[in-house]
């Protein structure tokens, strides 16, 4: 009886979840209901609360689940640290941009930012000191080119964006 539960709960939280991701692609966080939720799902309000302590607690939950999951694609991230691998990371970002459109939506704080980075690399080409502030640099201004080619419903090819790329950092 228990697994049939927990799939049951399962269930609901996908809903749930699915739900809040919708509503999430037009407004703001602070702005989504519980009820906008439990209609949008089907479930009731003593599912939600069963499941979740408010919006934010969803949110963080949800935020969480899309961590994971970017981590376990960008495992490596040697791999994507050439054009090849650029190309691959654009391919997946336009593939799956409702996961990209929550997931930045969702991270609201500098460390849930993309960080696909080979530091080696970089130590290897900054001899003077300052590879803190160039790792910083890249990473944010990935997320920003990352974000509006999201934002501008991914027109530009996946090789158009990794040629971006390419010579934004002057091929290193």
């Amino acid at each position: 009886m228990n697994v049939k539960n927990n799939k049951r709960r399962r269930e609901s939280q996908d809903r749930i979840e699915k739900a809040f991701v919708e509503l999430l692609q037009t407004k703001e966080i602070k702005d989504i209901s519980v009820s906008e939720i439990v209609k949008i799902s089907g479930l009731n309000r003593s599912t939600f609360y069963a499941n979740y302590i408010d919006v934010f607690d969803l949110a963080d939950k949800v935020r969480e689940h899309l961590v994971e999951e970017f981590n376990e694609y960008f495992a490596d991230p040697a791999d994507y640290s050439d054009h090849n691998g650029a190309l691959r990371m654009f391919k997946h970002i336009k593939d799956n941009q409702l996961f990209y459109k929550t997931y930045f939506k969702l991270c609201y704080d500098e460390k849930h930012l993309v960080s696909i980075y080979d530091k080696n690399l970089a130590q290897a080409e900054h001899l003077d000191g300052n590879i803190k502030y160039h790792i910083e640099f890249f990473r944010n201004g990935l997320n920003a080119i990352i974000k509006l080619w999201l934002n501008g419903g991914c027109k530009e090819s996946p090789e158009e964006m990794a040629e971006v790329l390419k010579q934004e950092y002057r091929g290193r």
